[in-house]
């Protein structure tokens, strides 16, 4: 079978000849219940299933971007766009967003589960951009932890996302899905990141974590998996699976990203 190329966005290619090829980690892969030709066939389907996946976070730059990652945790992506969608039409640059100041930051997020330390975190992390690296967000993961409210995770969609760097940003969908297809098993996101940052094909590396997160949120549910859905449920190794049978290998209609509730 031919292999699809994921494609990447405007310009990603250009950061990513600037930058190392992949962010693996300098060990030796870790073992996997997947051979090397299973685990291409999985993510081989997964481009042809959505060539082009894309974070369903609305954000114009990469600072709103950093700003709705770092909202999302423990928050819907819908509803961290109805919120963010009136904000960053007015302050979409860190010297905006502290000049509308937390209060009122607070009043538009408020909708979003812990708003007030959310709001908190927005402006100092605003503060620090203007103030250590001059109100732009740093290309780095050592740089952008160091923002308040952001964490690896925040900072791996951001590389990924913003300037086309490889990463795995685990998250709920990812963490259960690694463990529930027995994919890259472990107890946190770290470790969870490390063996999939190890198994994944180079060619597949860039989108796999878009890949899998979509795959987590539409068919791969958490509580009941739609295995008679999955492009993937003959190679699939989970002992949850009701199917072996495939679904139809076809591309998926363009993502409509909401900012429903």
């Amino acid at each position: 079978m031919k292999n699809v190329k994921p494609k990447l966005p405007p310009g990603a290619a250009k950061l990513r000849a600037a930058k190392p090829k992949a962010n693996r980690r300098a060990t030796p892969r870790v073992k996997s219940l997947y051979s090397q030709d299973e685990l291409k066939e999985i993510f081989r389907r997964f481009s042809i299933q959505r060539p082009e996946p894309k974070g369903e976070l609305e954000h114009v730059n990469p600072f709103t971007l950093v700003v709705a990652v770092a909202l999302s945790a423990q928050a819907t992506d819908a509803g961290v766009n109805k919120a963010t969608r009136a904000l960053f039409a007015i302050a979409d640059t860190p010297e905006k967003m502290l000049a509308l100041g937390e209060e009122k930051v607070r009043v538009y997020i408020k909708t979003i589960g812990l708003f007030r330390n959310k709001a908190k975190n927005v402006i100092a992390l605003s503060e620090k951009l203007i103030r250590d690296f001059g109100g732009e967000v740093p290309r780095t993961r050592e740089e952008l932890v160091t923002l308040p409210g952001v964490g690896r995770k925040t900072a791996n969609v951001v590389l990924s996302m913003a300037f086309g760097q490889s990463t795995i940003a685990v998250d709920t969908h990812i963490l259960r899905i690694a463990n529930r297809l027995c994919l890259a098993p472990g107890k946190t996101p770290d470790e969870v990141e490390d063996k999939l940052i190890r198994i994944i094909p180079d060619e597949y590396l860039y989108h796999a974590h878009h890949w899998l997160i979509l795959h987590g949120r539409y068919c791969c549910k958490a509580r009941k998996p739609e295995c008679e859905r999955c492009v993937i449920a003959d190679i699939c190794k989970s002992p949850e699976k009701t199917c072996d049978v495939p679904a139809a290998l076809v591309e998926l209609p363009p993502q409509i990203i909401s900012a429903a509730s």
